[in-house]
């Protein structure tokens, strides 16, 4: 069996890793680090898991584990890891932005690798340090990598895209509290959220010379979970020829479809899932994509991951099913 650890287990990031490693078939939690619940019952944080696990939140971290998951918050990865150090088997994921992008990926010498499973599995299959992508990220750009892959990605791209609450994180909040959030919506770090970097990333990788400005406005949506994200640019062919364009490039991809019918965000929730909709307007195609923002956008890519860098089927202990009603 694989040993695991996670530091920082109280988020909802931790807690849905935490679910996914206890039914793992290949993985063994073995510490869950946390210092400000150390000594408690991991259920009395996350208290879906009353009935699967007793054990509690340790103060201690075994250096020698097999897989270790950083579910710390944005900019505290780095600090944790200058002043820790692990065996040098030792497989580390991190779920922050720490090391996504290029300038940042180098610590110590060892490299991050962008953990996007779609186009970047063979770099993932010989990692041992990988940061994972963020939940904006993974939805918008799972919308444009097969267009950049052909290098069709001419003209500017605009994205709207509408995330749930969980996205905000634990930590309460002017914009998290329900009398807020209920029945409202709103926008937020409109033309320069922080995950732009890495979707200007990838999309420079598979297409080089890309120049166009991805013009990105979030959303706060009233629910908890999930992300539907509409994208446009022009595109110059038919649909059907769209179509055959993005069945071909994800043919081998384990969670990302390509569907006939418009989708919506029931169909993803509490699933790896990423479901993909095309539709052409006069000279524009219109993407539309749908992830659960902490599984696709965070912990169950985070598993998927794990599962290709260890070599073990890339969908092993992530046959979740859509909370459909």
């Amino acid at each position: 069996m694989i040993k695991a650890g996670i530091i920082g287990g109280a988020g909802y990031t931790a807690g849905e890793l935490i679910r996914i490693i206890l039914n793992h078939p290949g993985l063994e939690l073995d510490f869950v680090y946390s210092t400000s619940n150390a000594g408690n019952k991991i259920y009395h944080i996350h208290s879906d898991l009353i009935g699967e696990t007793e054990m509690e939140f340790s103060q201690k971290i075994n250096t020698e584990i097999d897989i270790l998951f950083l579910c710390l918050g944005h900019g505290n990865s780095k600090a944790f890891m200058e002043a820790n150090k692990f065996s040098a088997d030792t497989r580390i994921i991190d779920l922050s932005n720490d090391f996504r992008l290029t300038g940042d990926s180098c610590f110590k010498g060892q490299q991050f690798v962008y953990g996007l499973p779609e186009v970047f599995r063979h770099d993932i299959q010989k990692a041992t340090y990988l940061a994972n992508p963020g939940c904006f990220a993974t939805a918008i750009q799972l919308a444009l990598l097969p267009l950049a892959a052909k290098k069709m990605l001419n003209t500017d791209i605009h994205v709207n895209a509408v995330t749930g609450a969980t996205g905000a994180g634990v930590s309460l909040s002017k914009t998290t509290h329900f009398t807020w959030r209920d029945n409202n919506f709103s926008h937020y770090k409109a033309f320069d959220h922080q995950h732009l970097g890495e979707i200007n990333q990838t999309l420079g990788i598979l297409q080089t010379g890309f120049d166009k400005e991805v013009i990105f406005i979030p959303n706060r949506g009233n629910f908890s979970r999930g992300i539907f994200a509409t994208v446009y640019t022009d595109f110059d062919g038919s649909v059907e020829e769209a179509s055959s364009l993005y069945n071909a490039f994800y043919k081998d991809a384990v969670f990302t479809h390509v569907s006939t019918a418009e989708i919506f965000l029931k169909q993803v929730v509490n699933t790896n899932k990423c479901l993909i909709h095309l539709k052409k307007h006069k000279n524009k195609l219109l993407i539309t994509t749908a992830i659960d923002n902490l599984l696709k956008g965070a912990s169950g890519q985070a598993i998927q991951n794990m599962n290709i860098m260890f070599g073990l089927e890339e969908d092993l202990g992530l046959s979740l099913k859509a909370n459909f009603f």
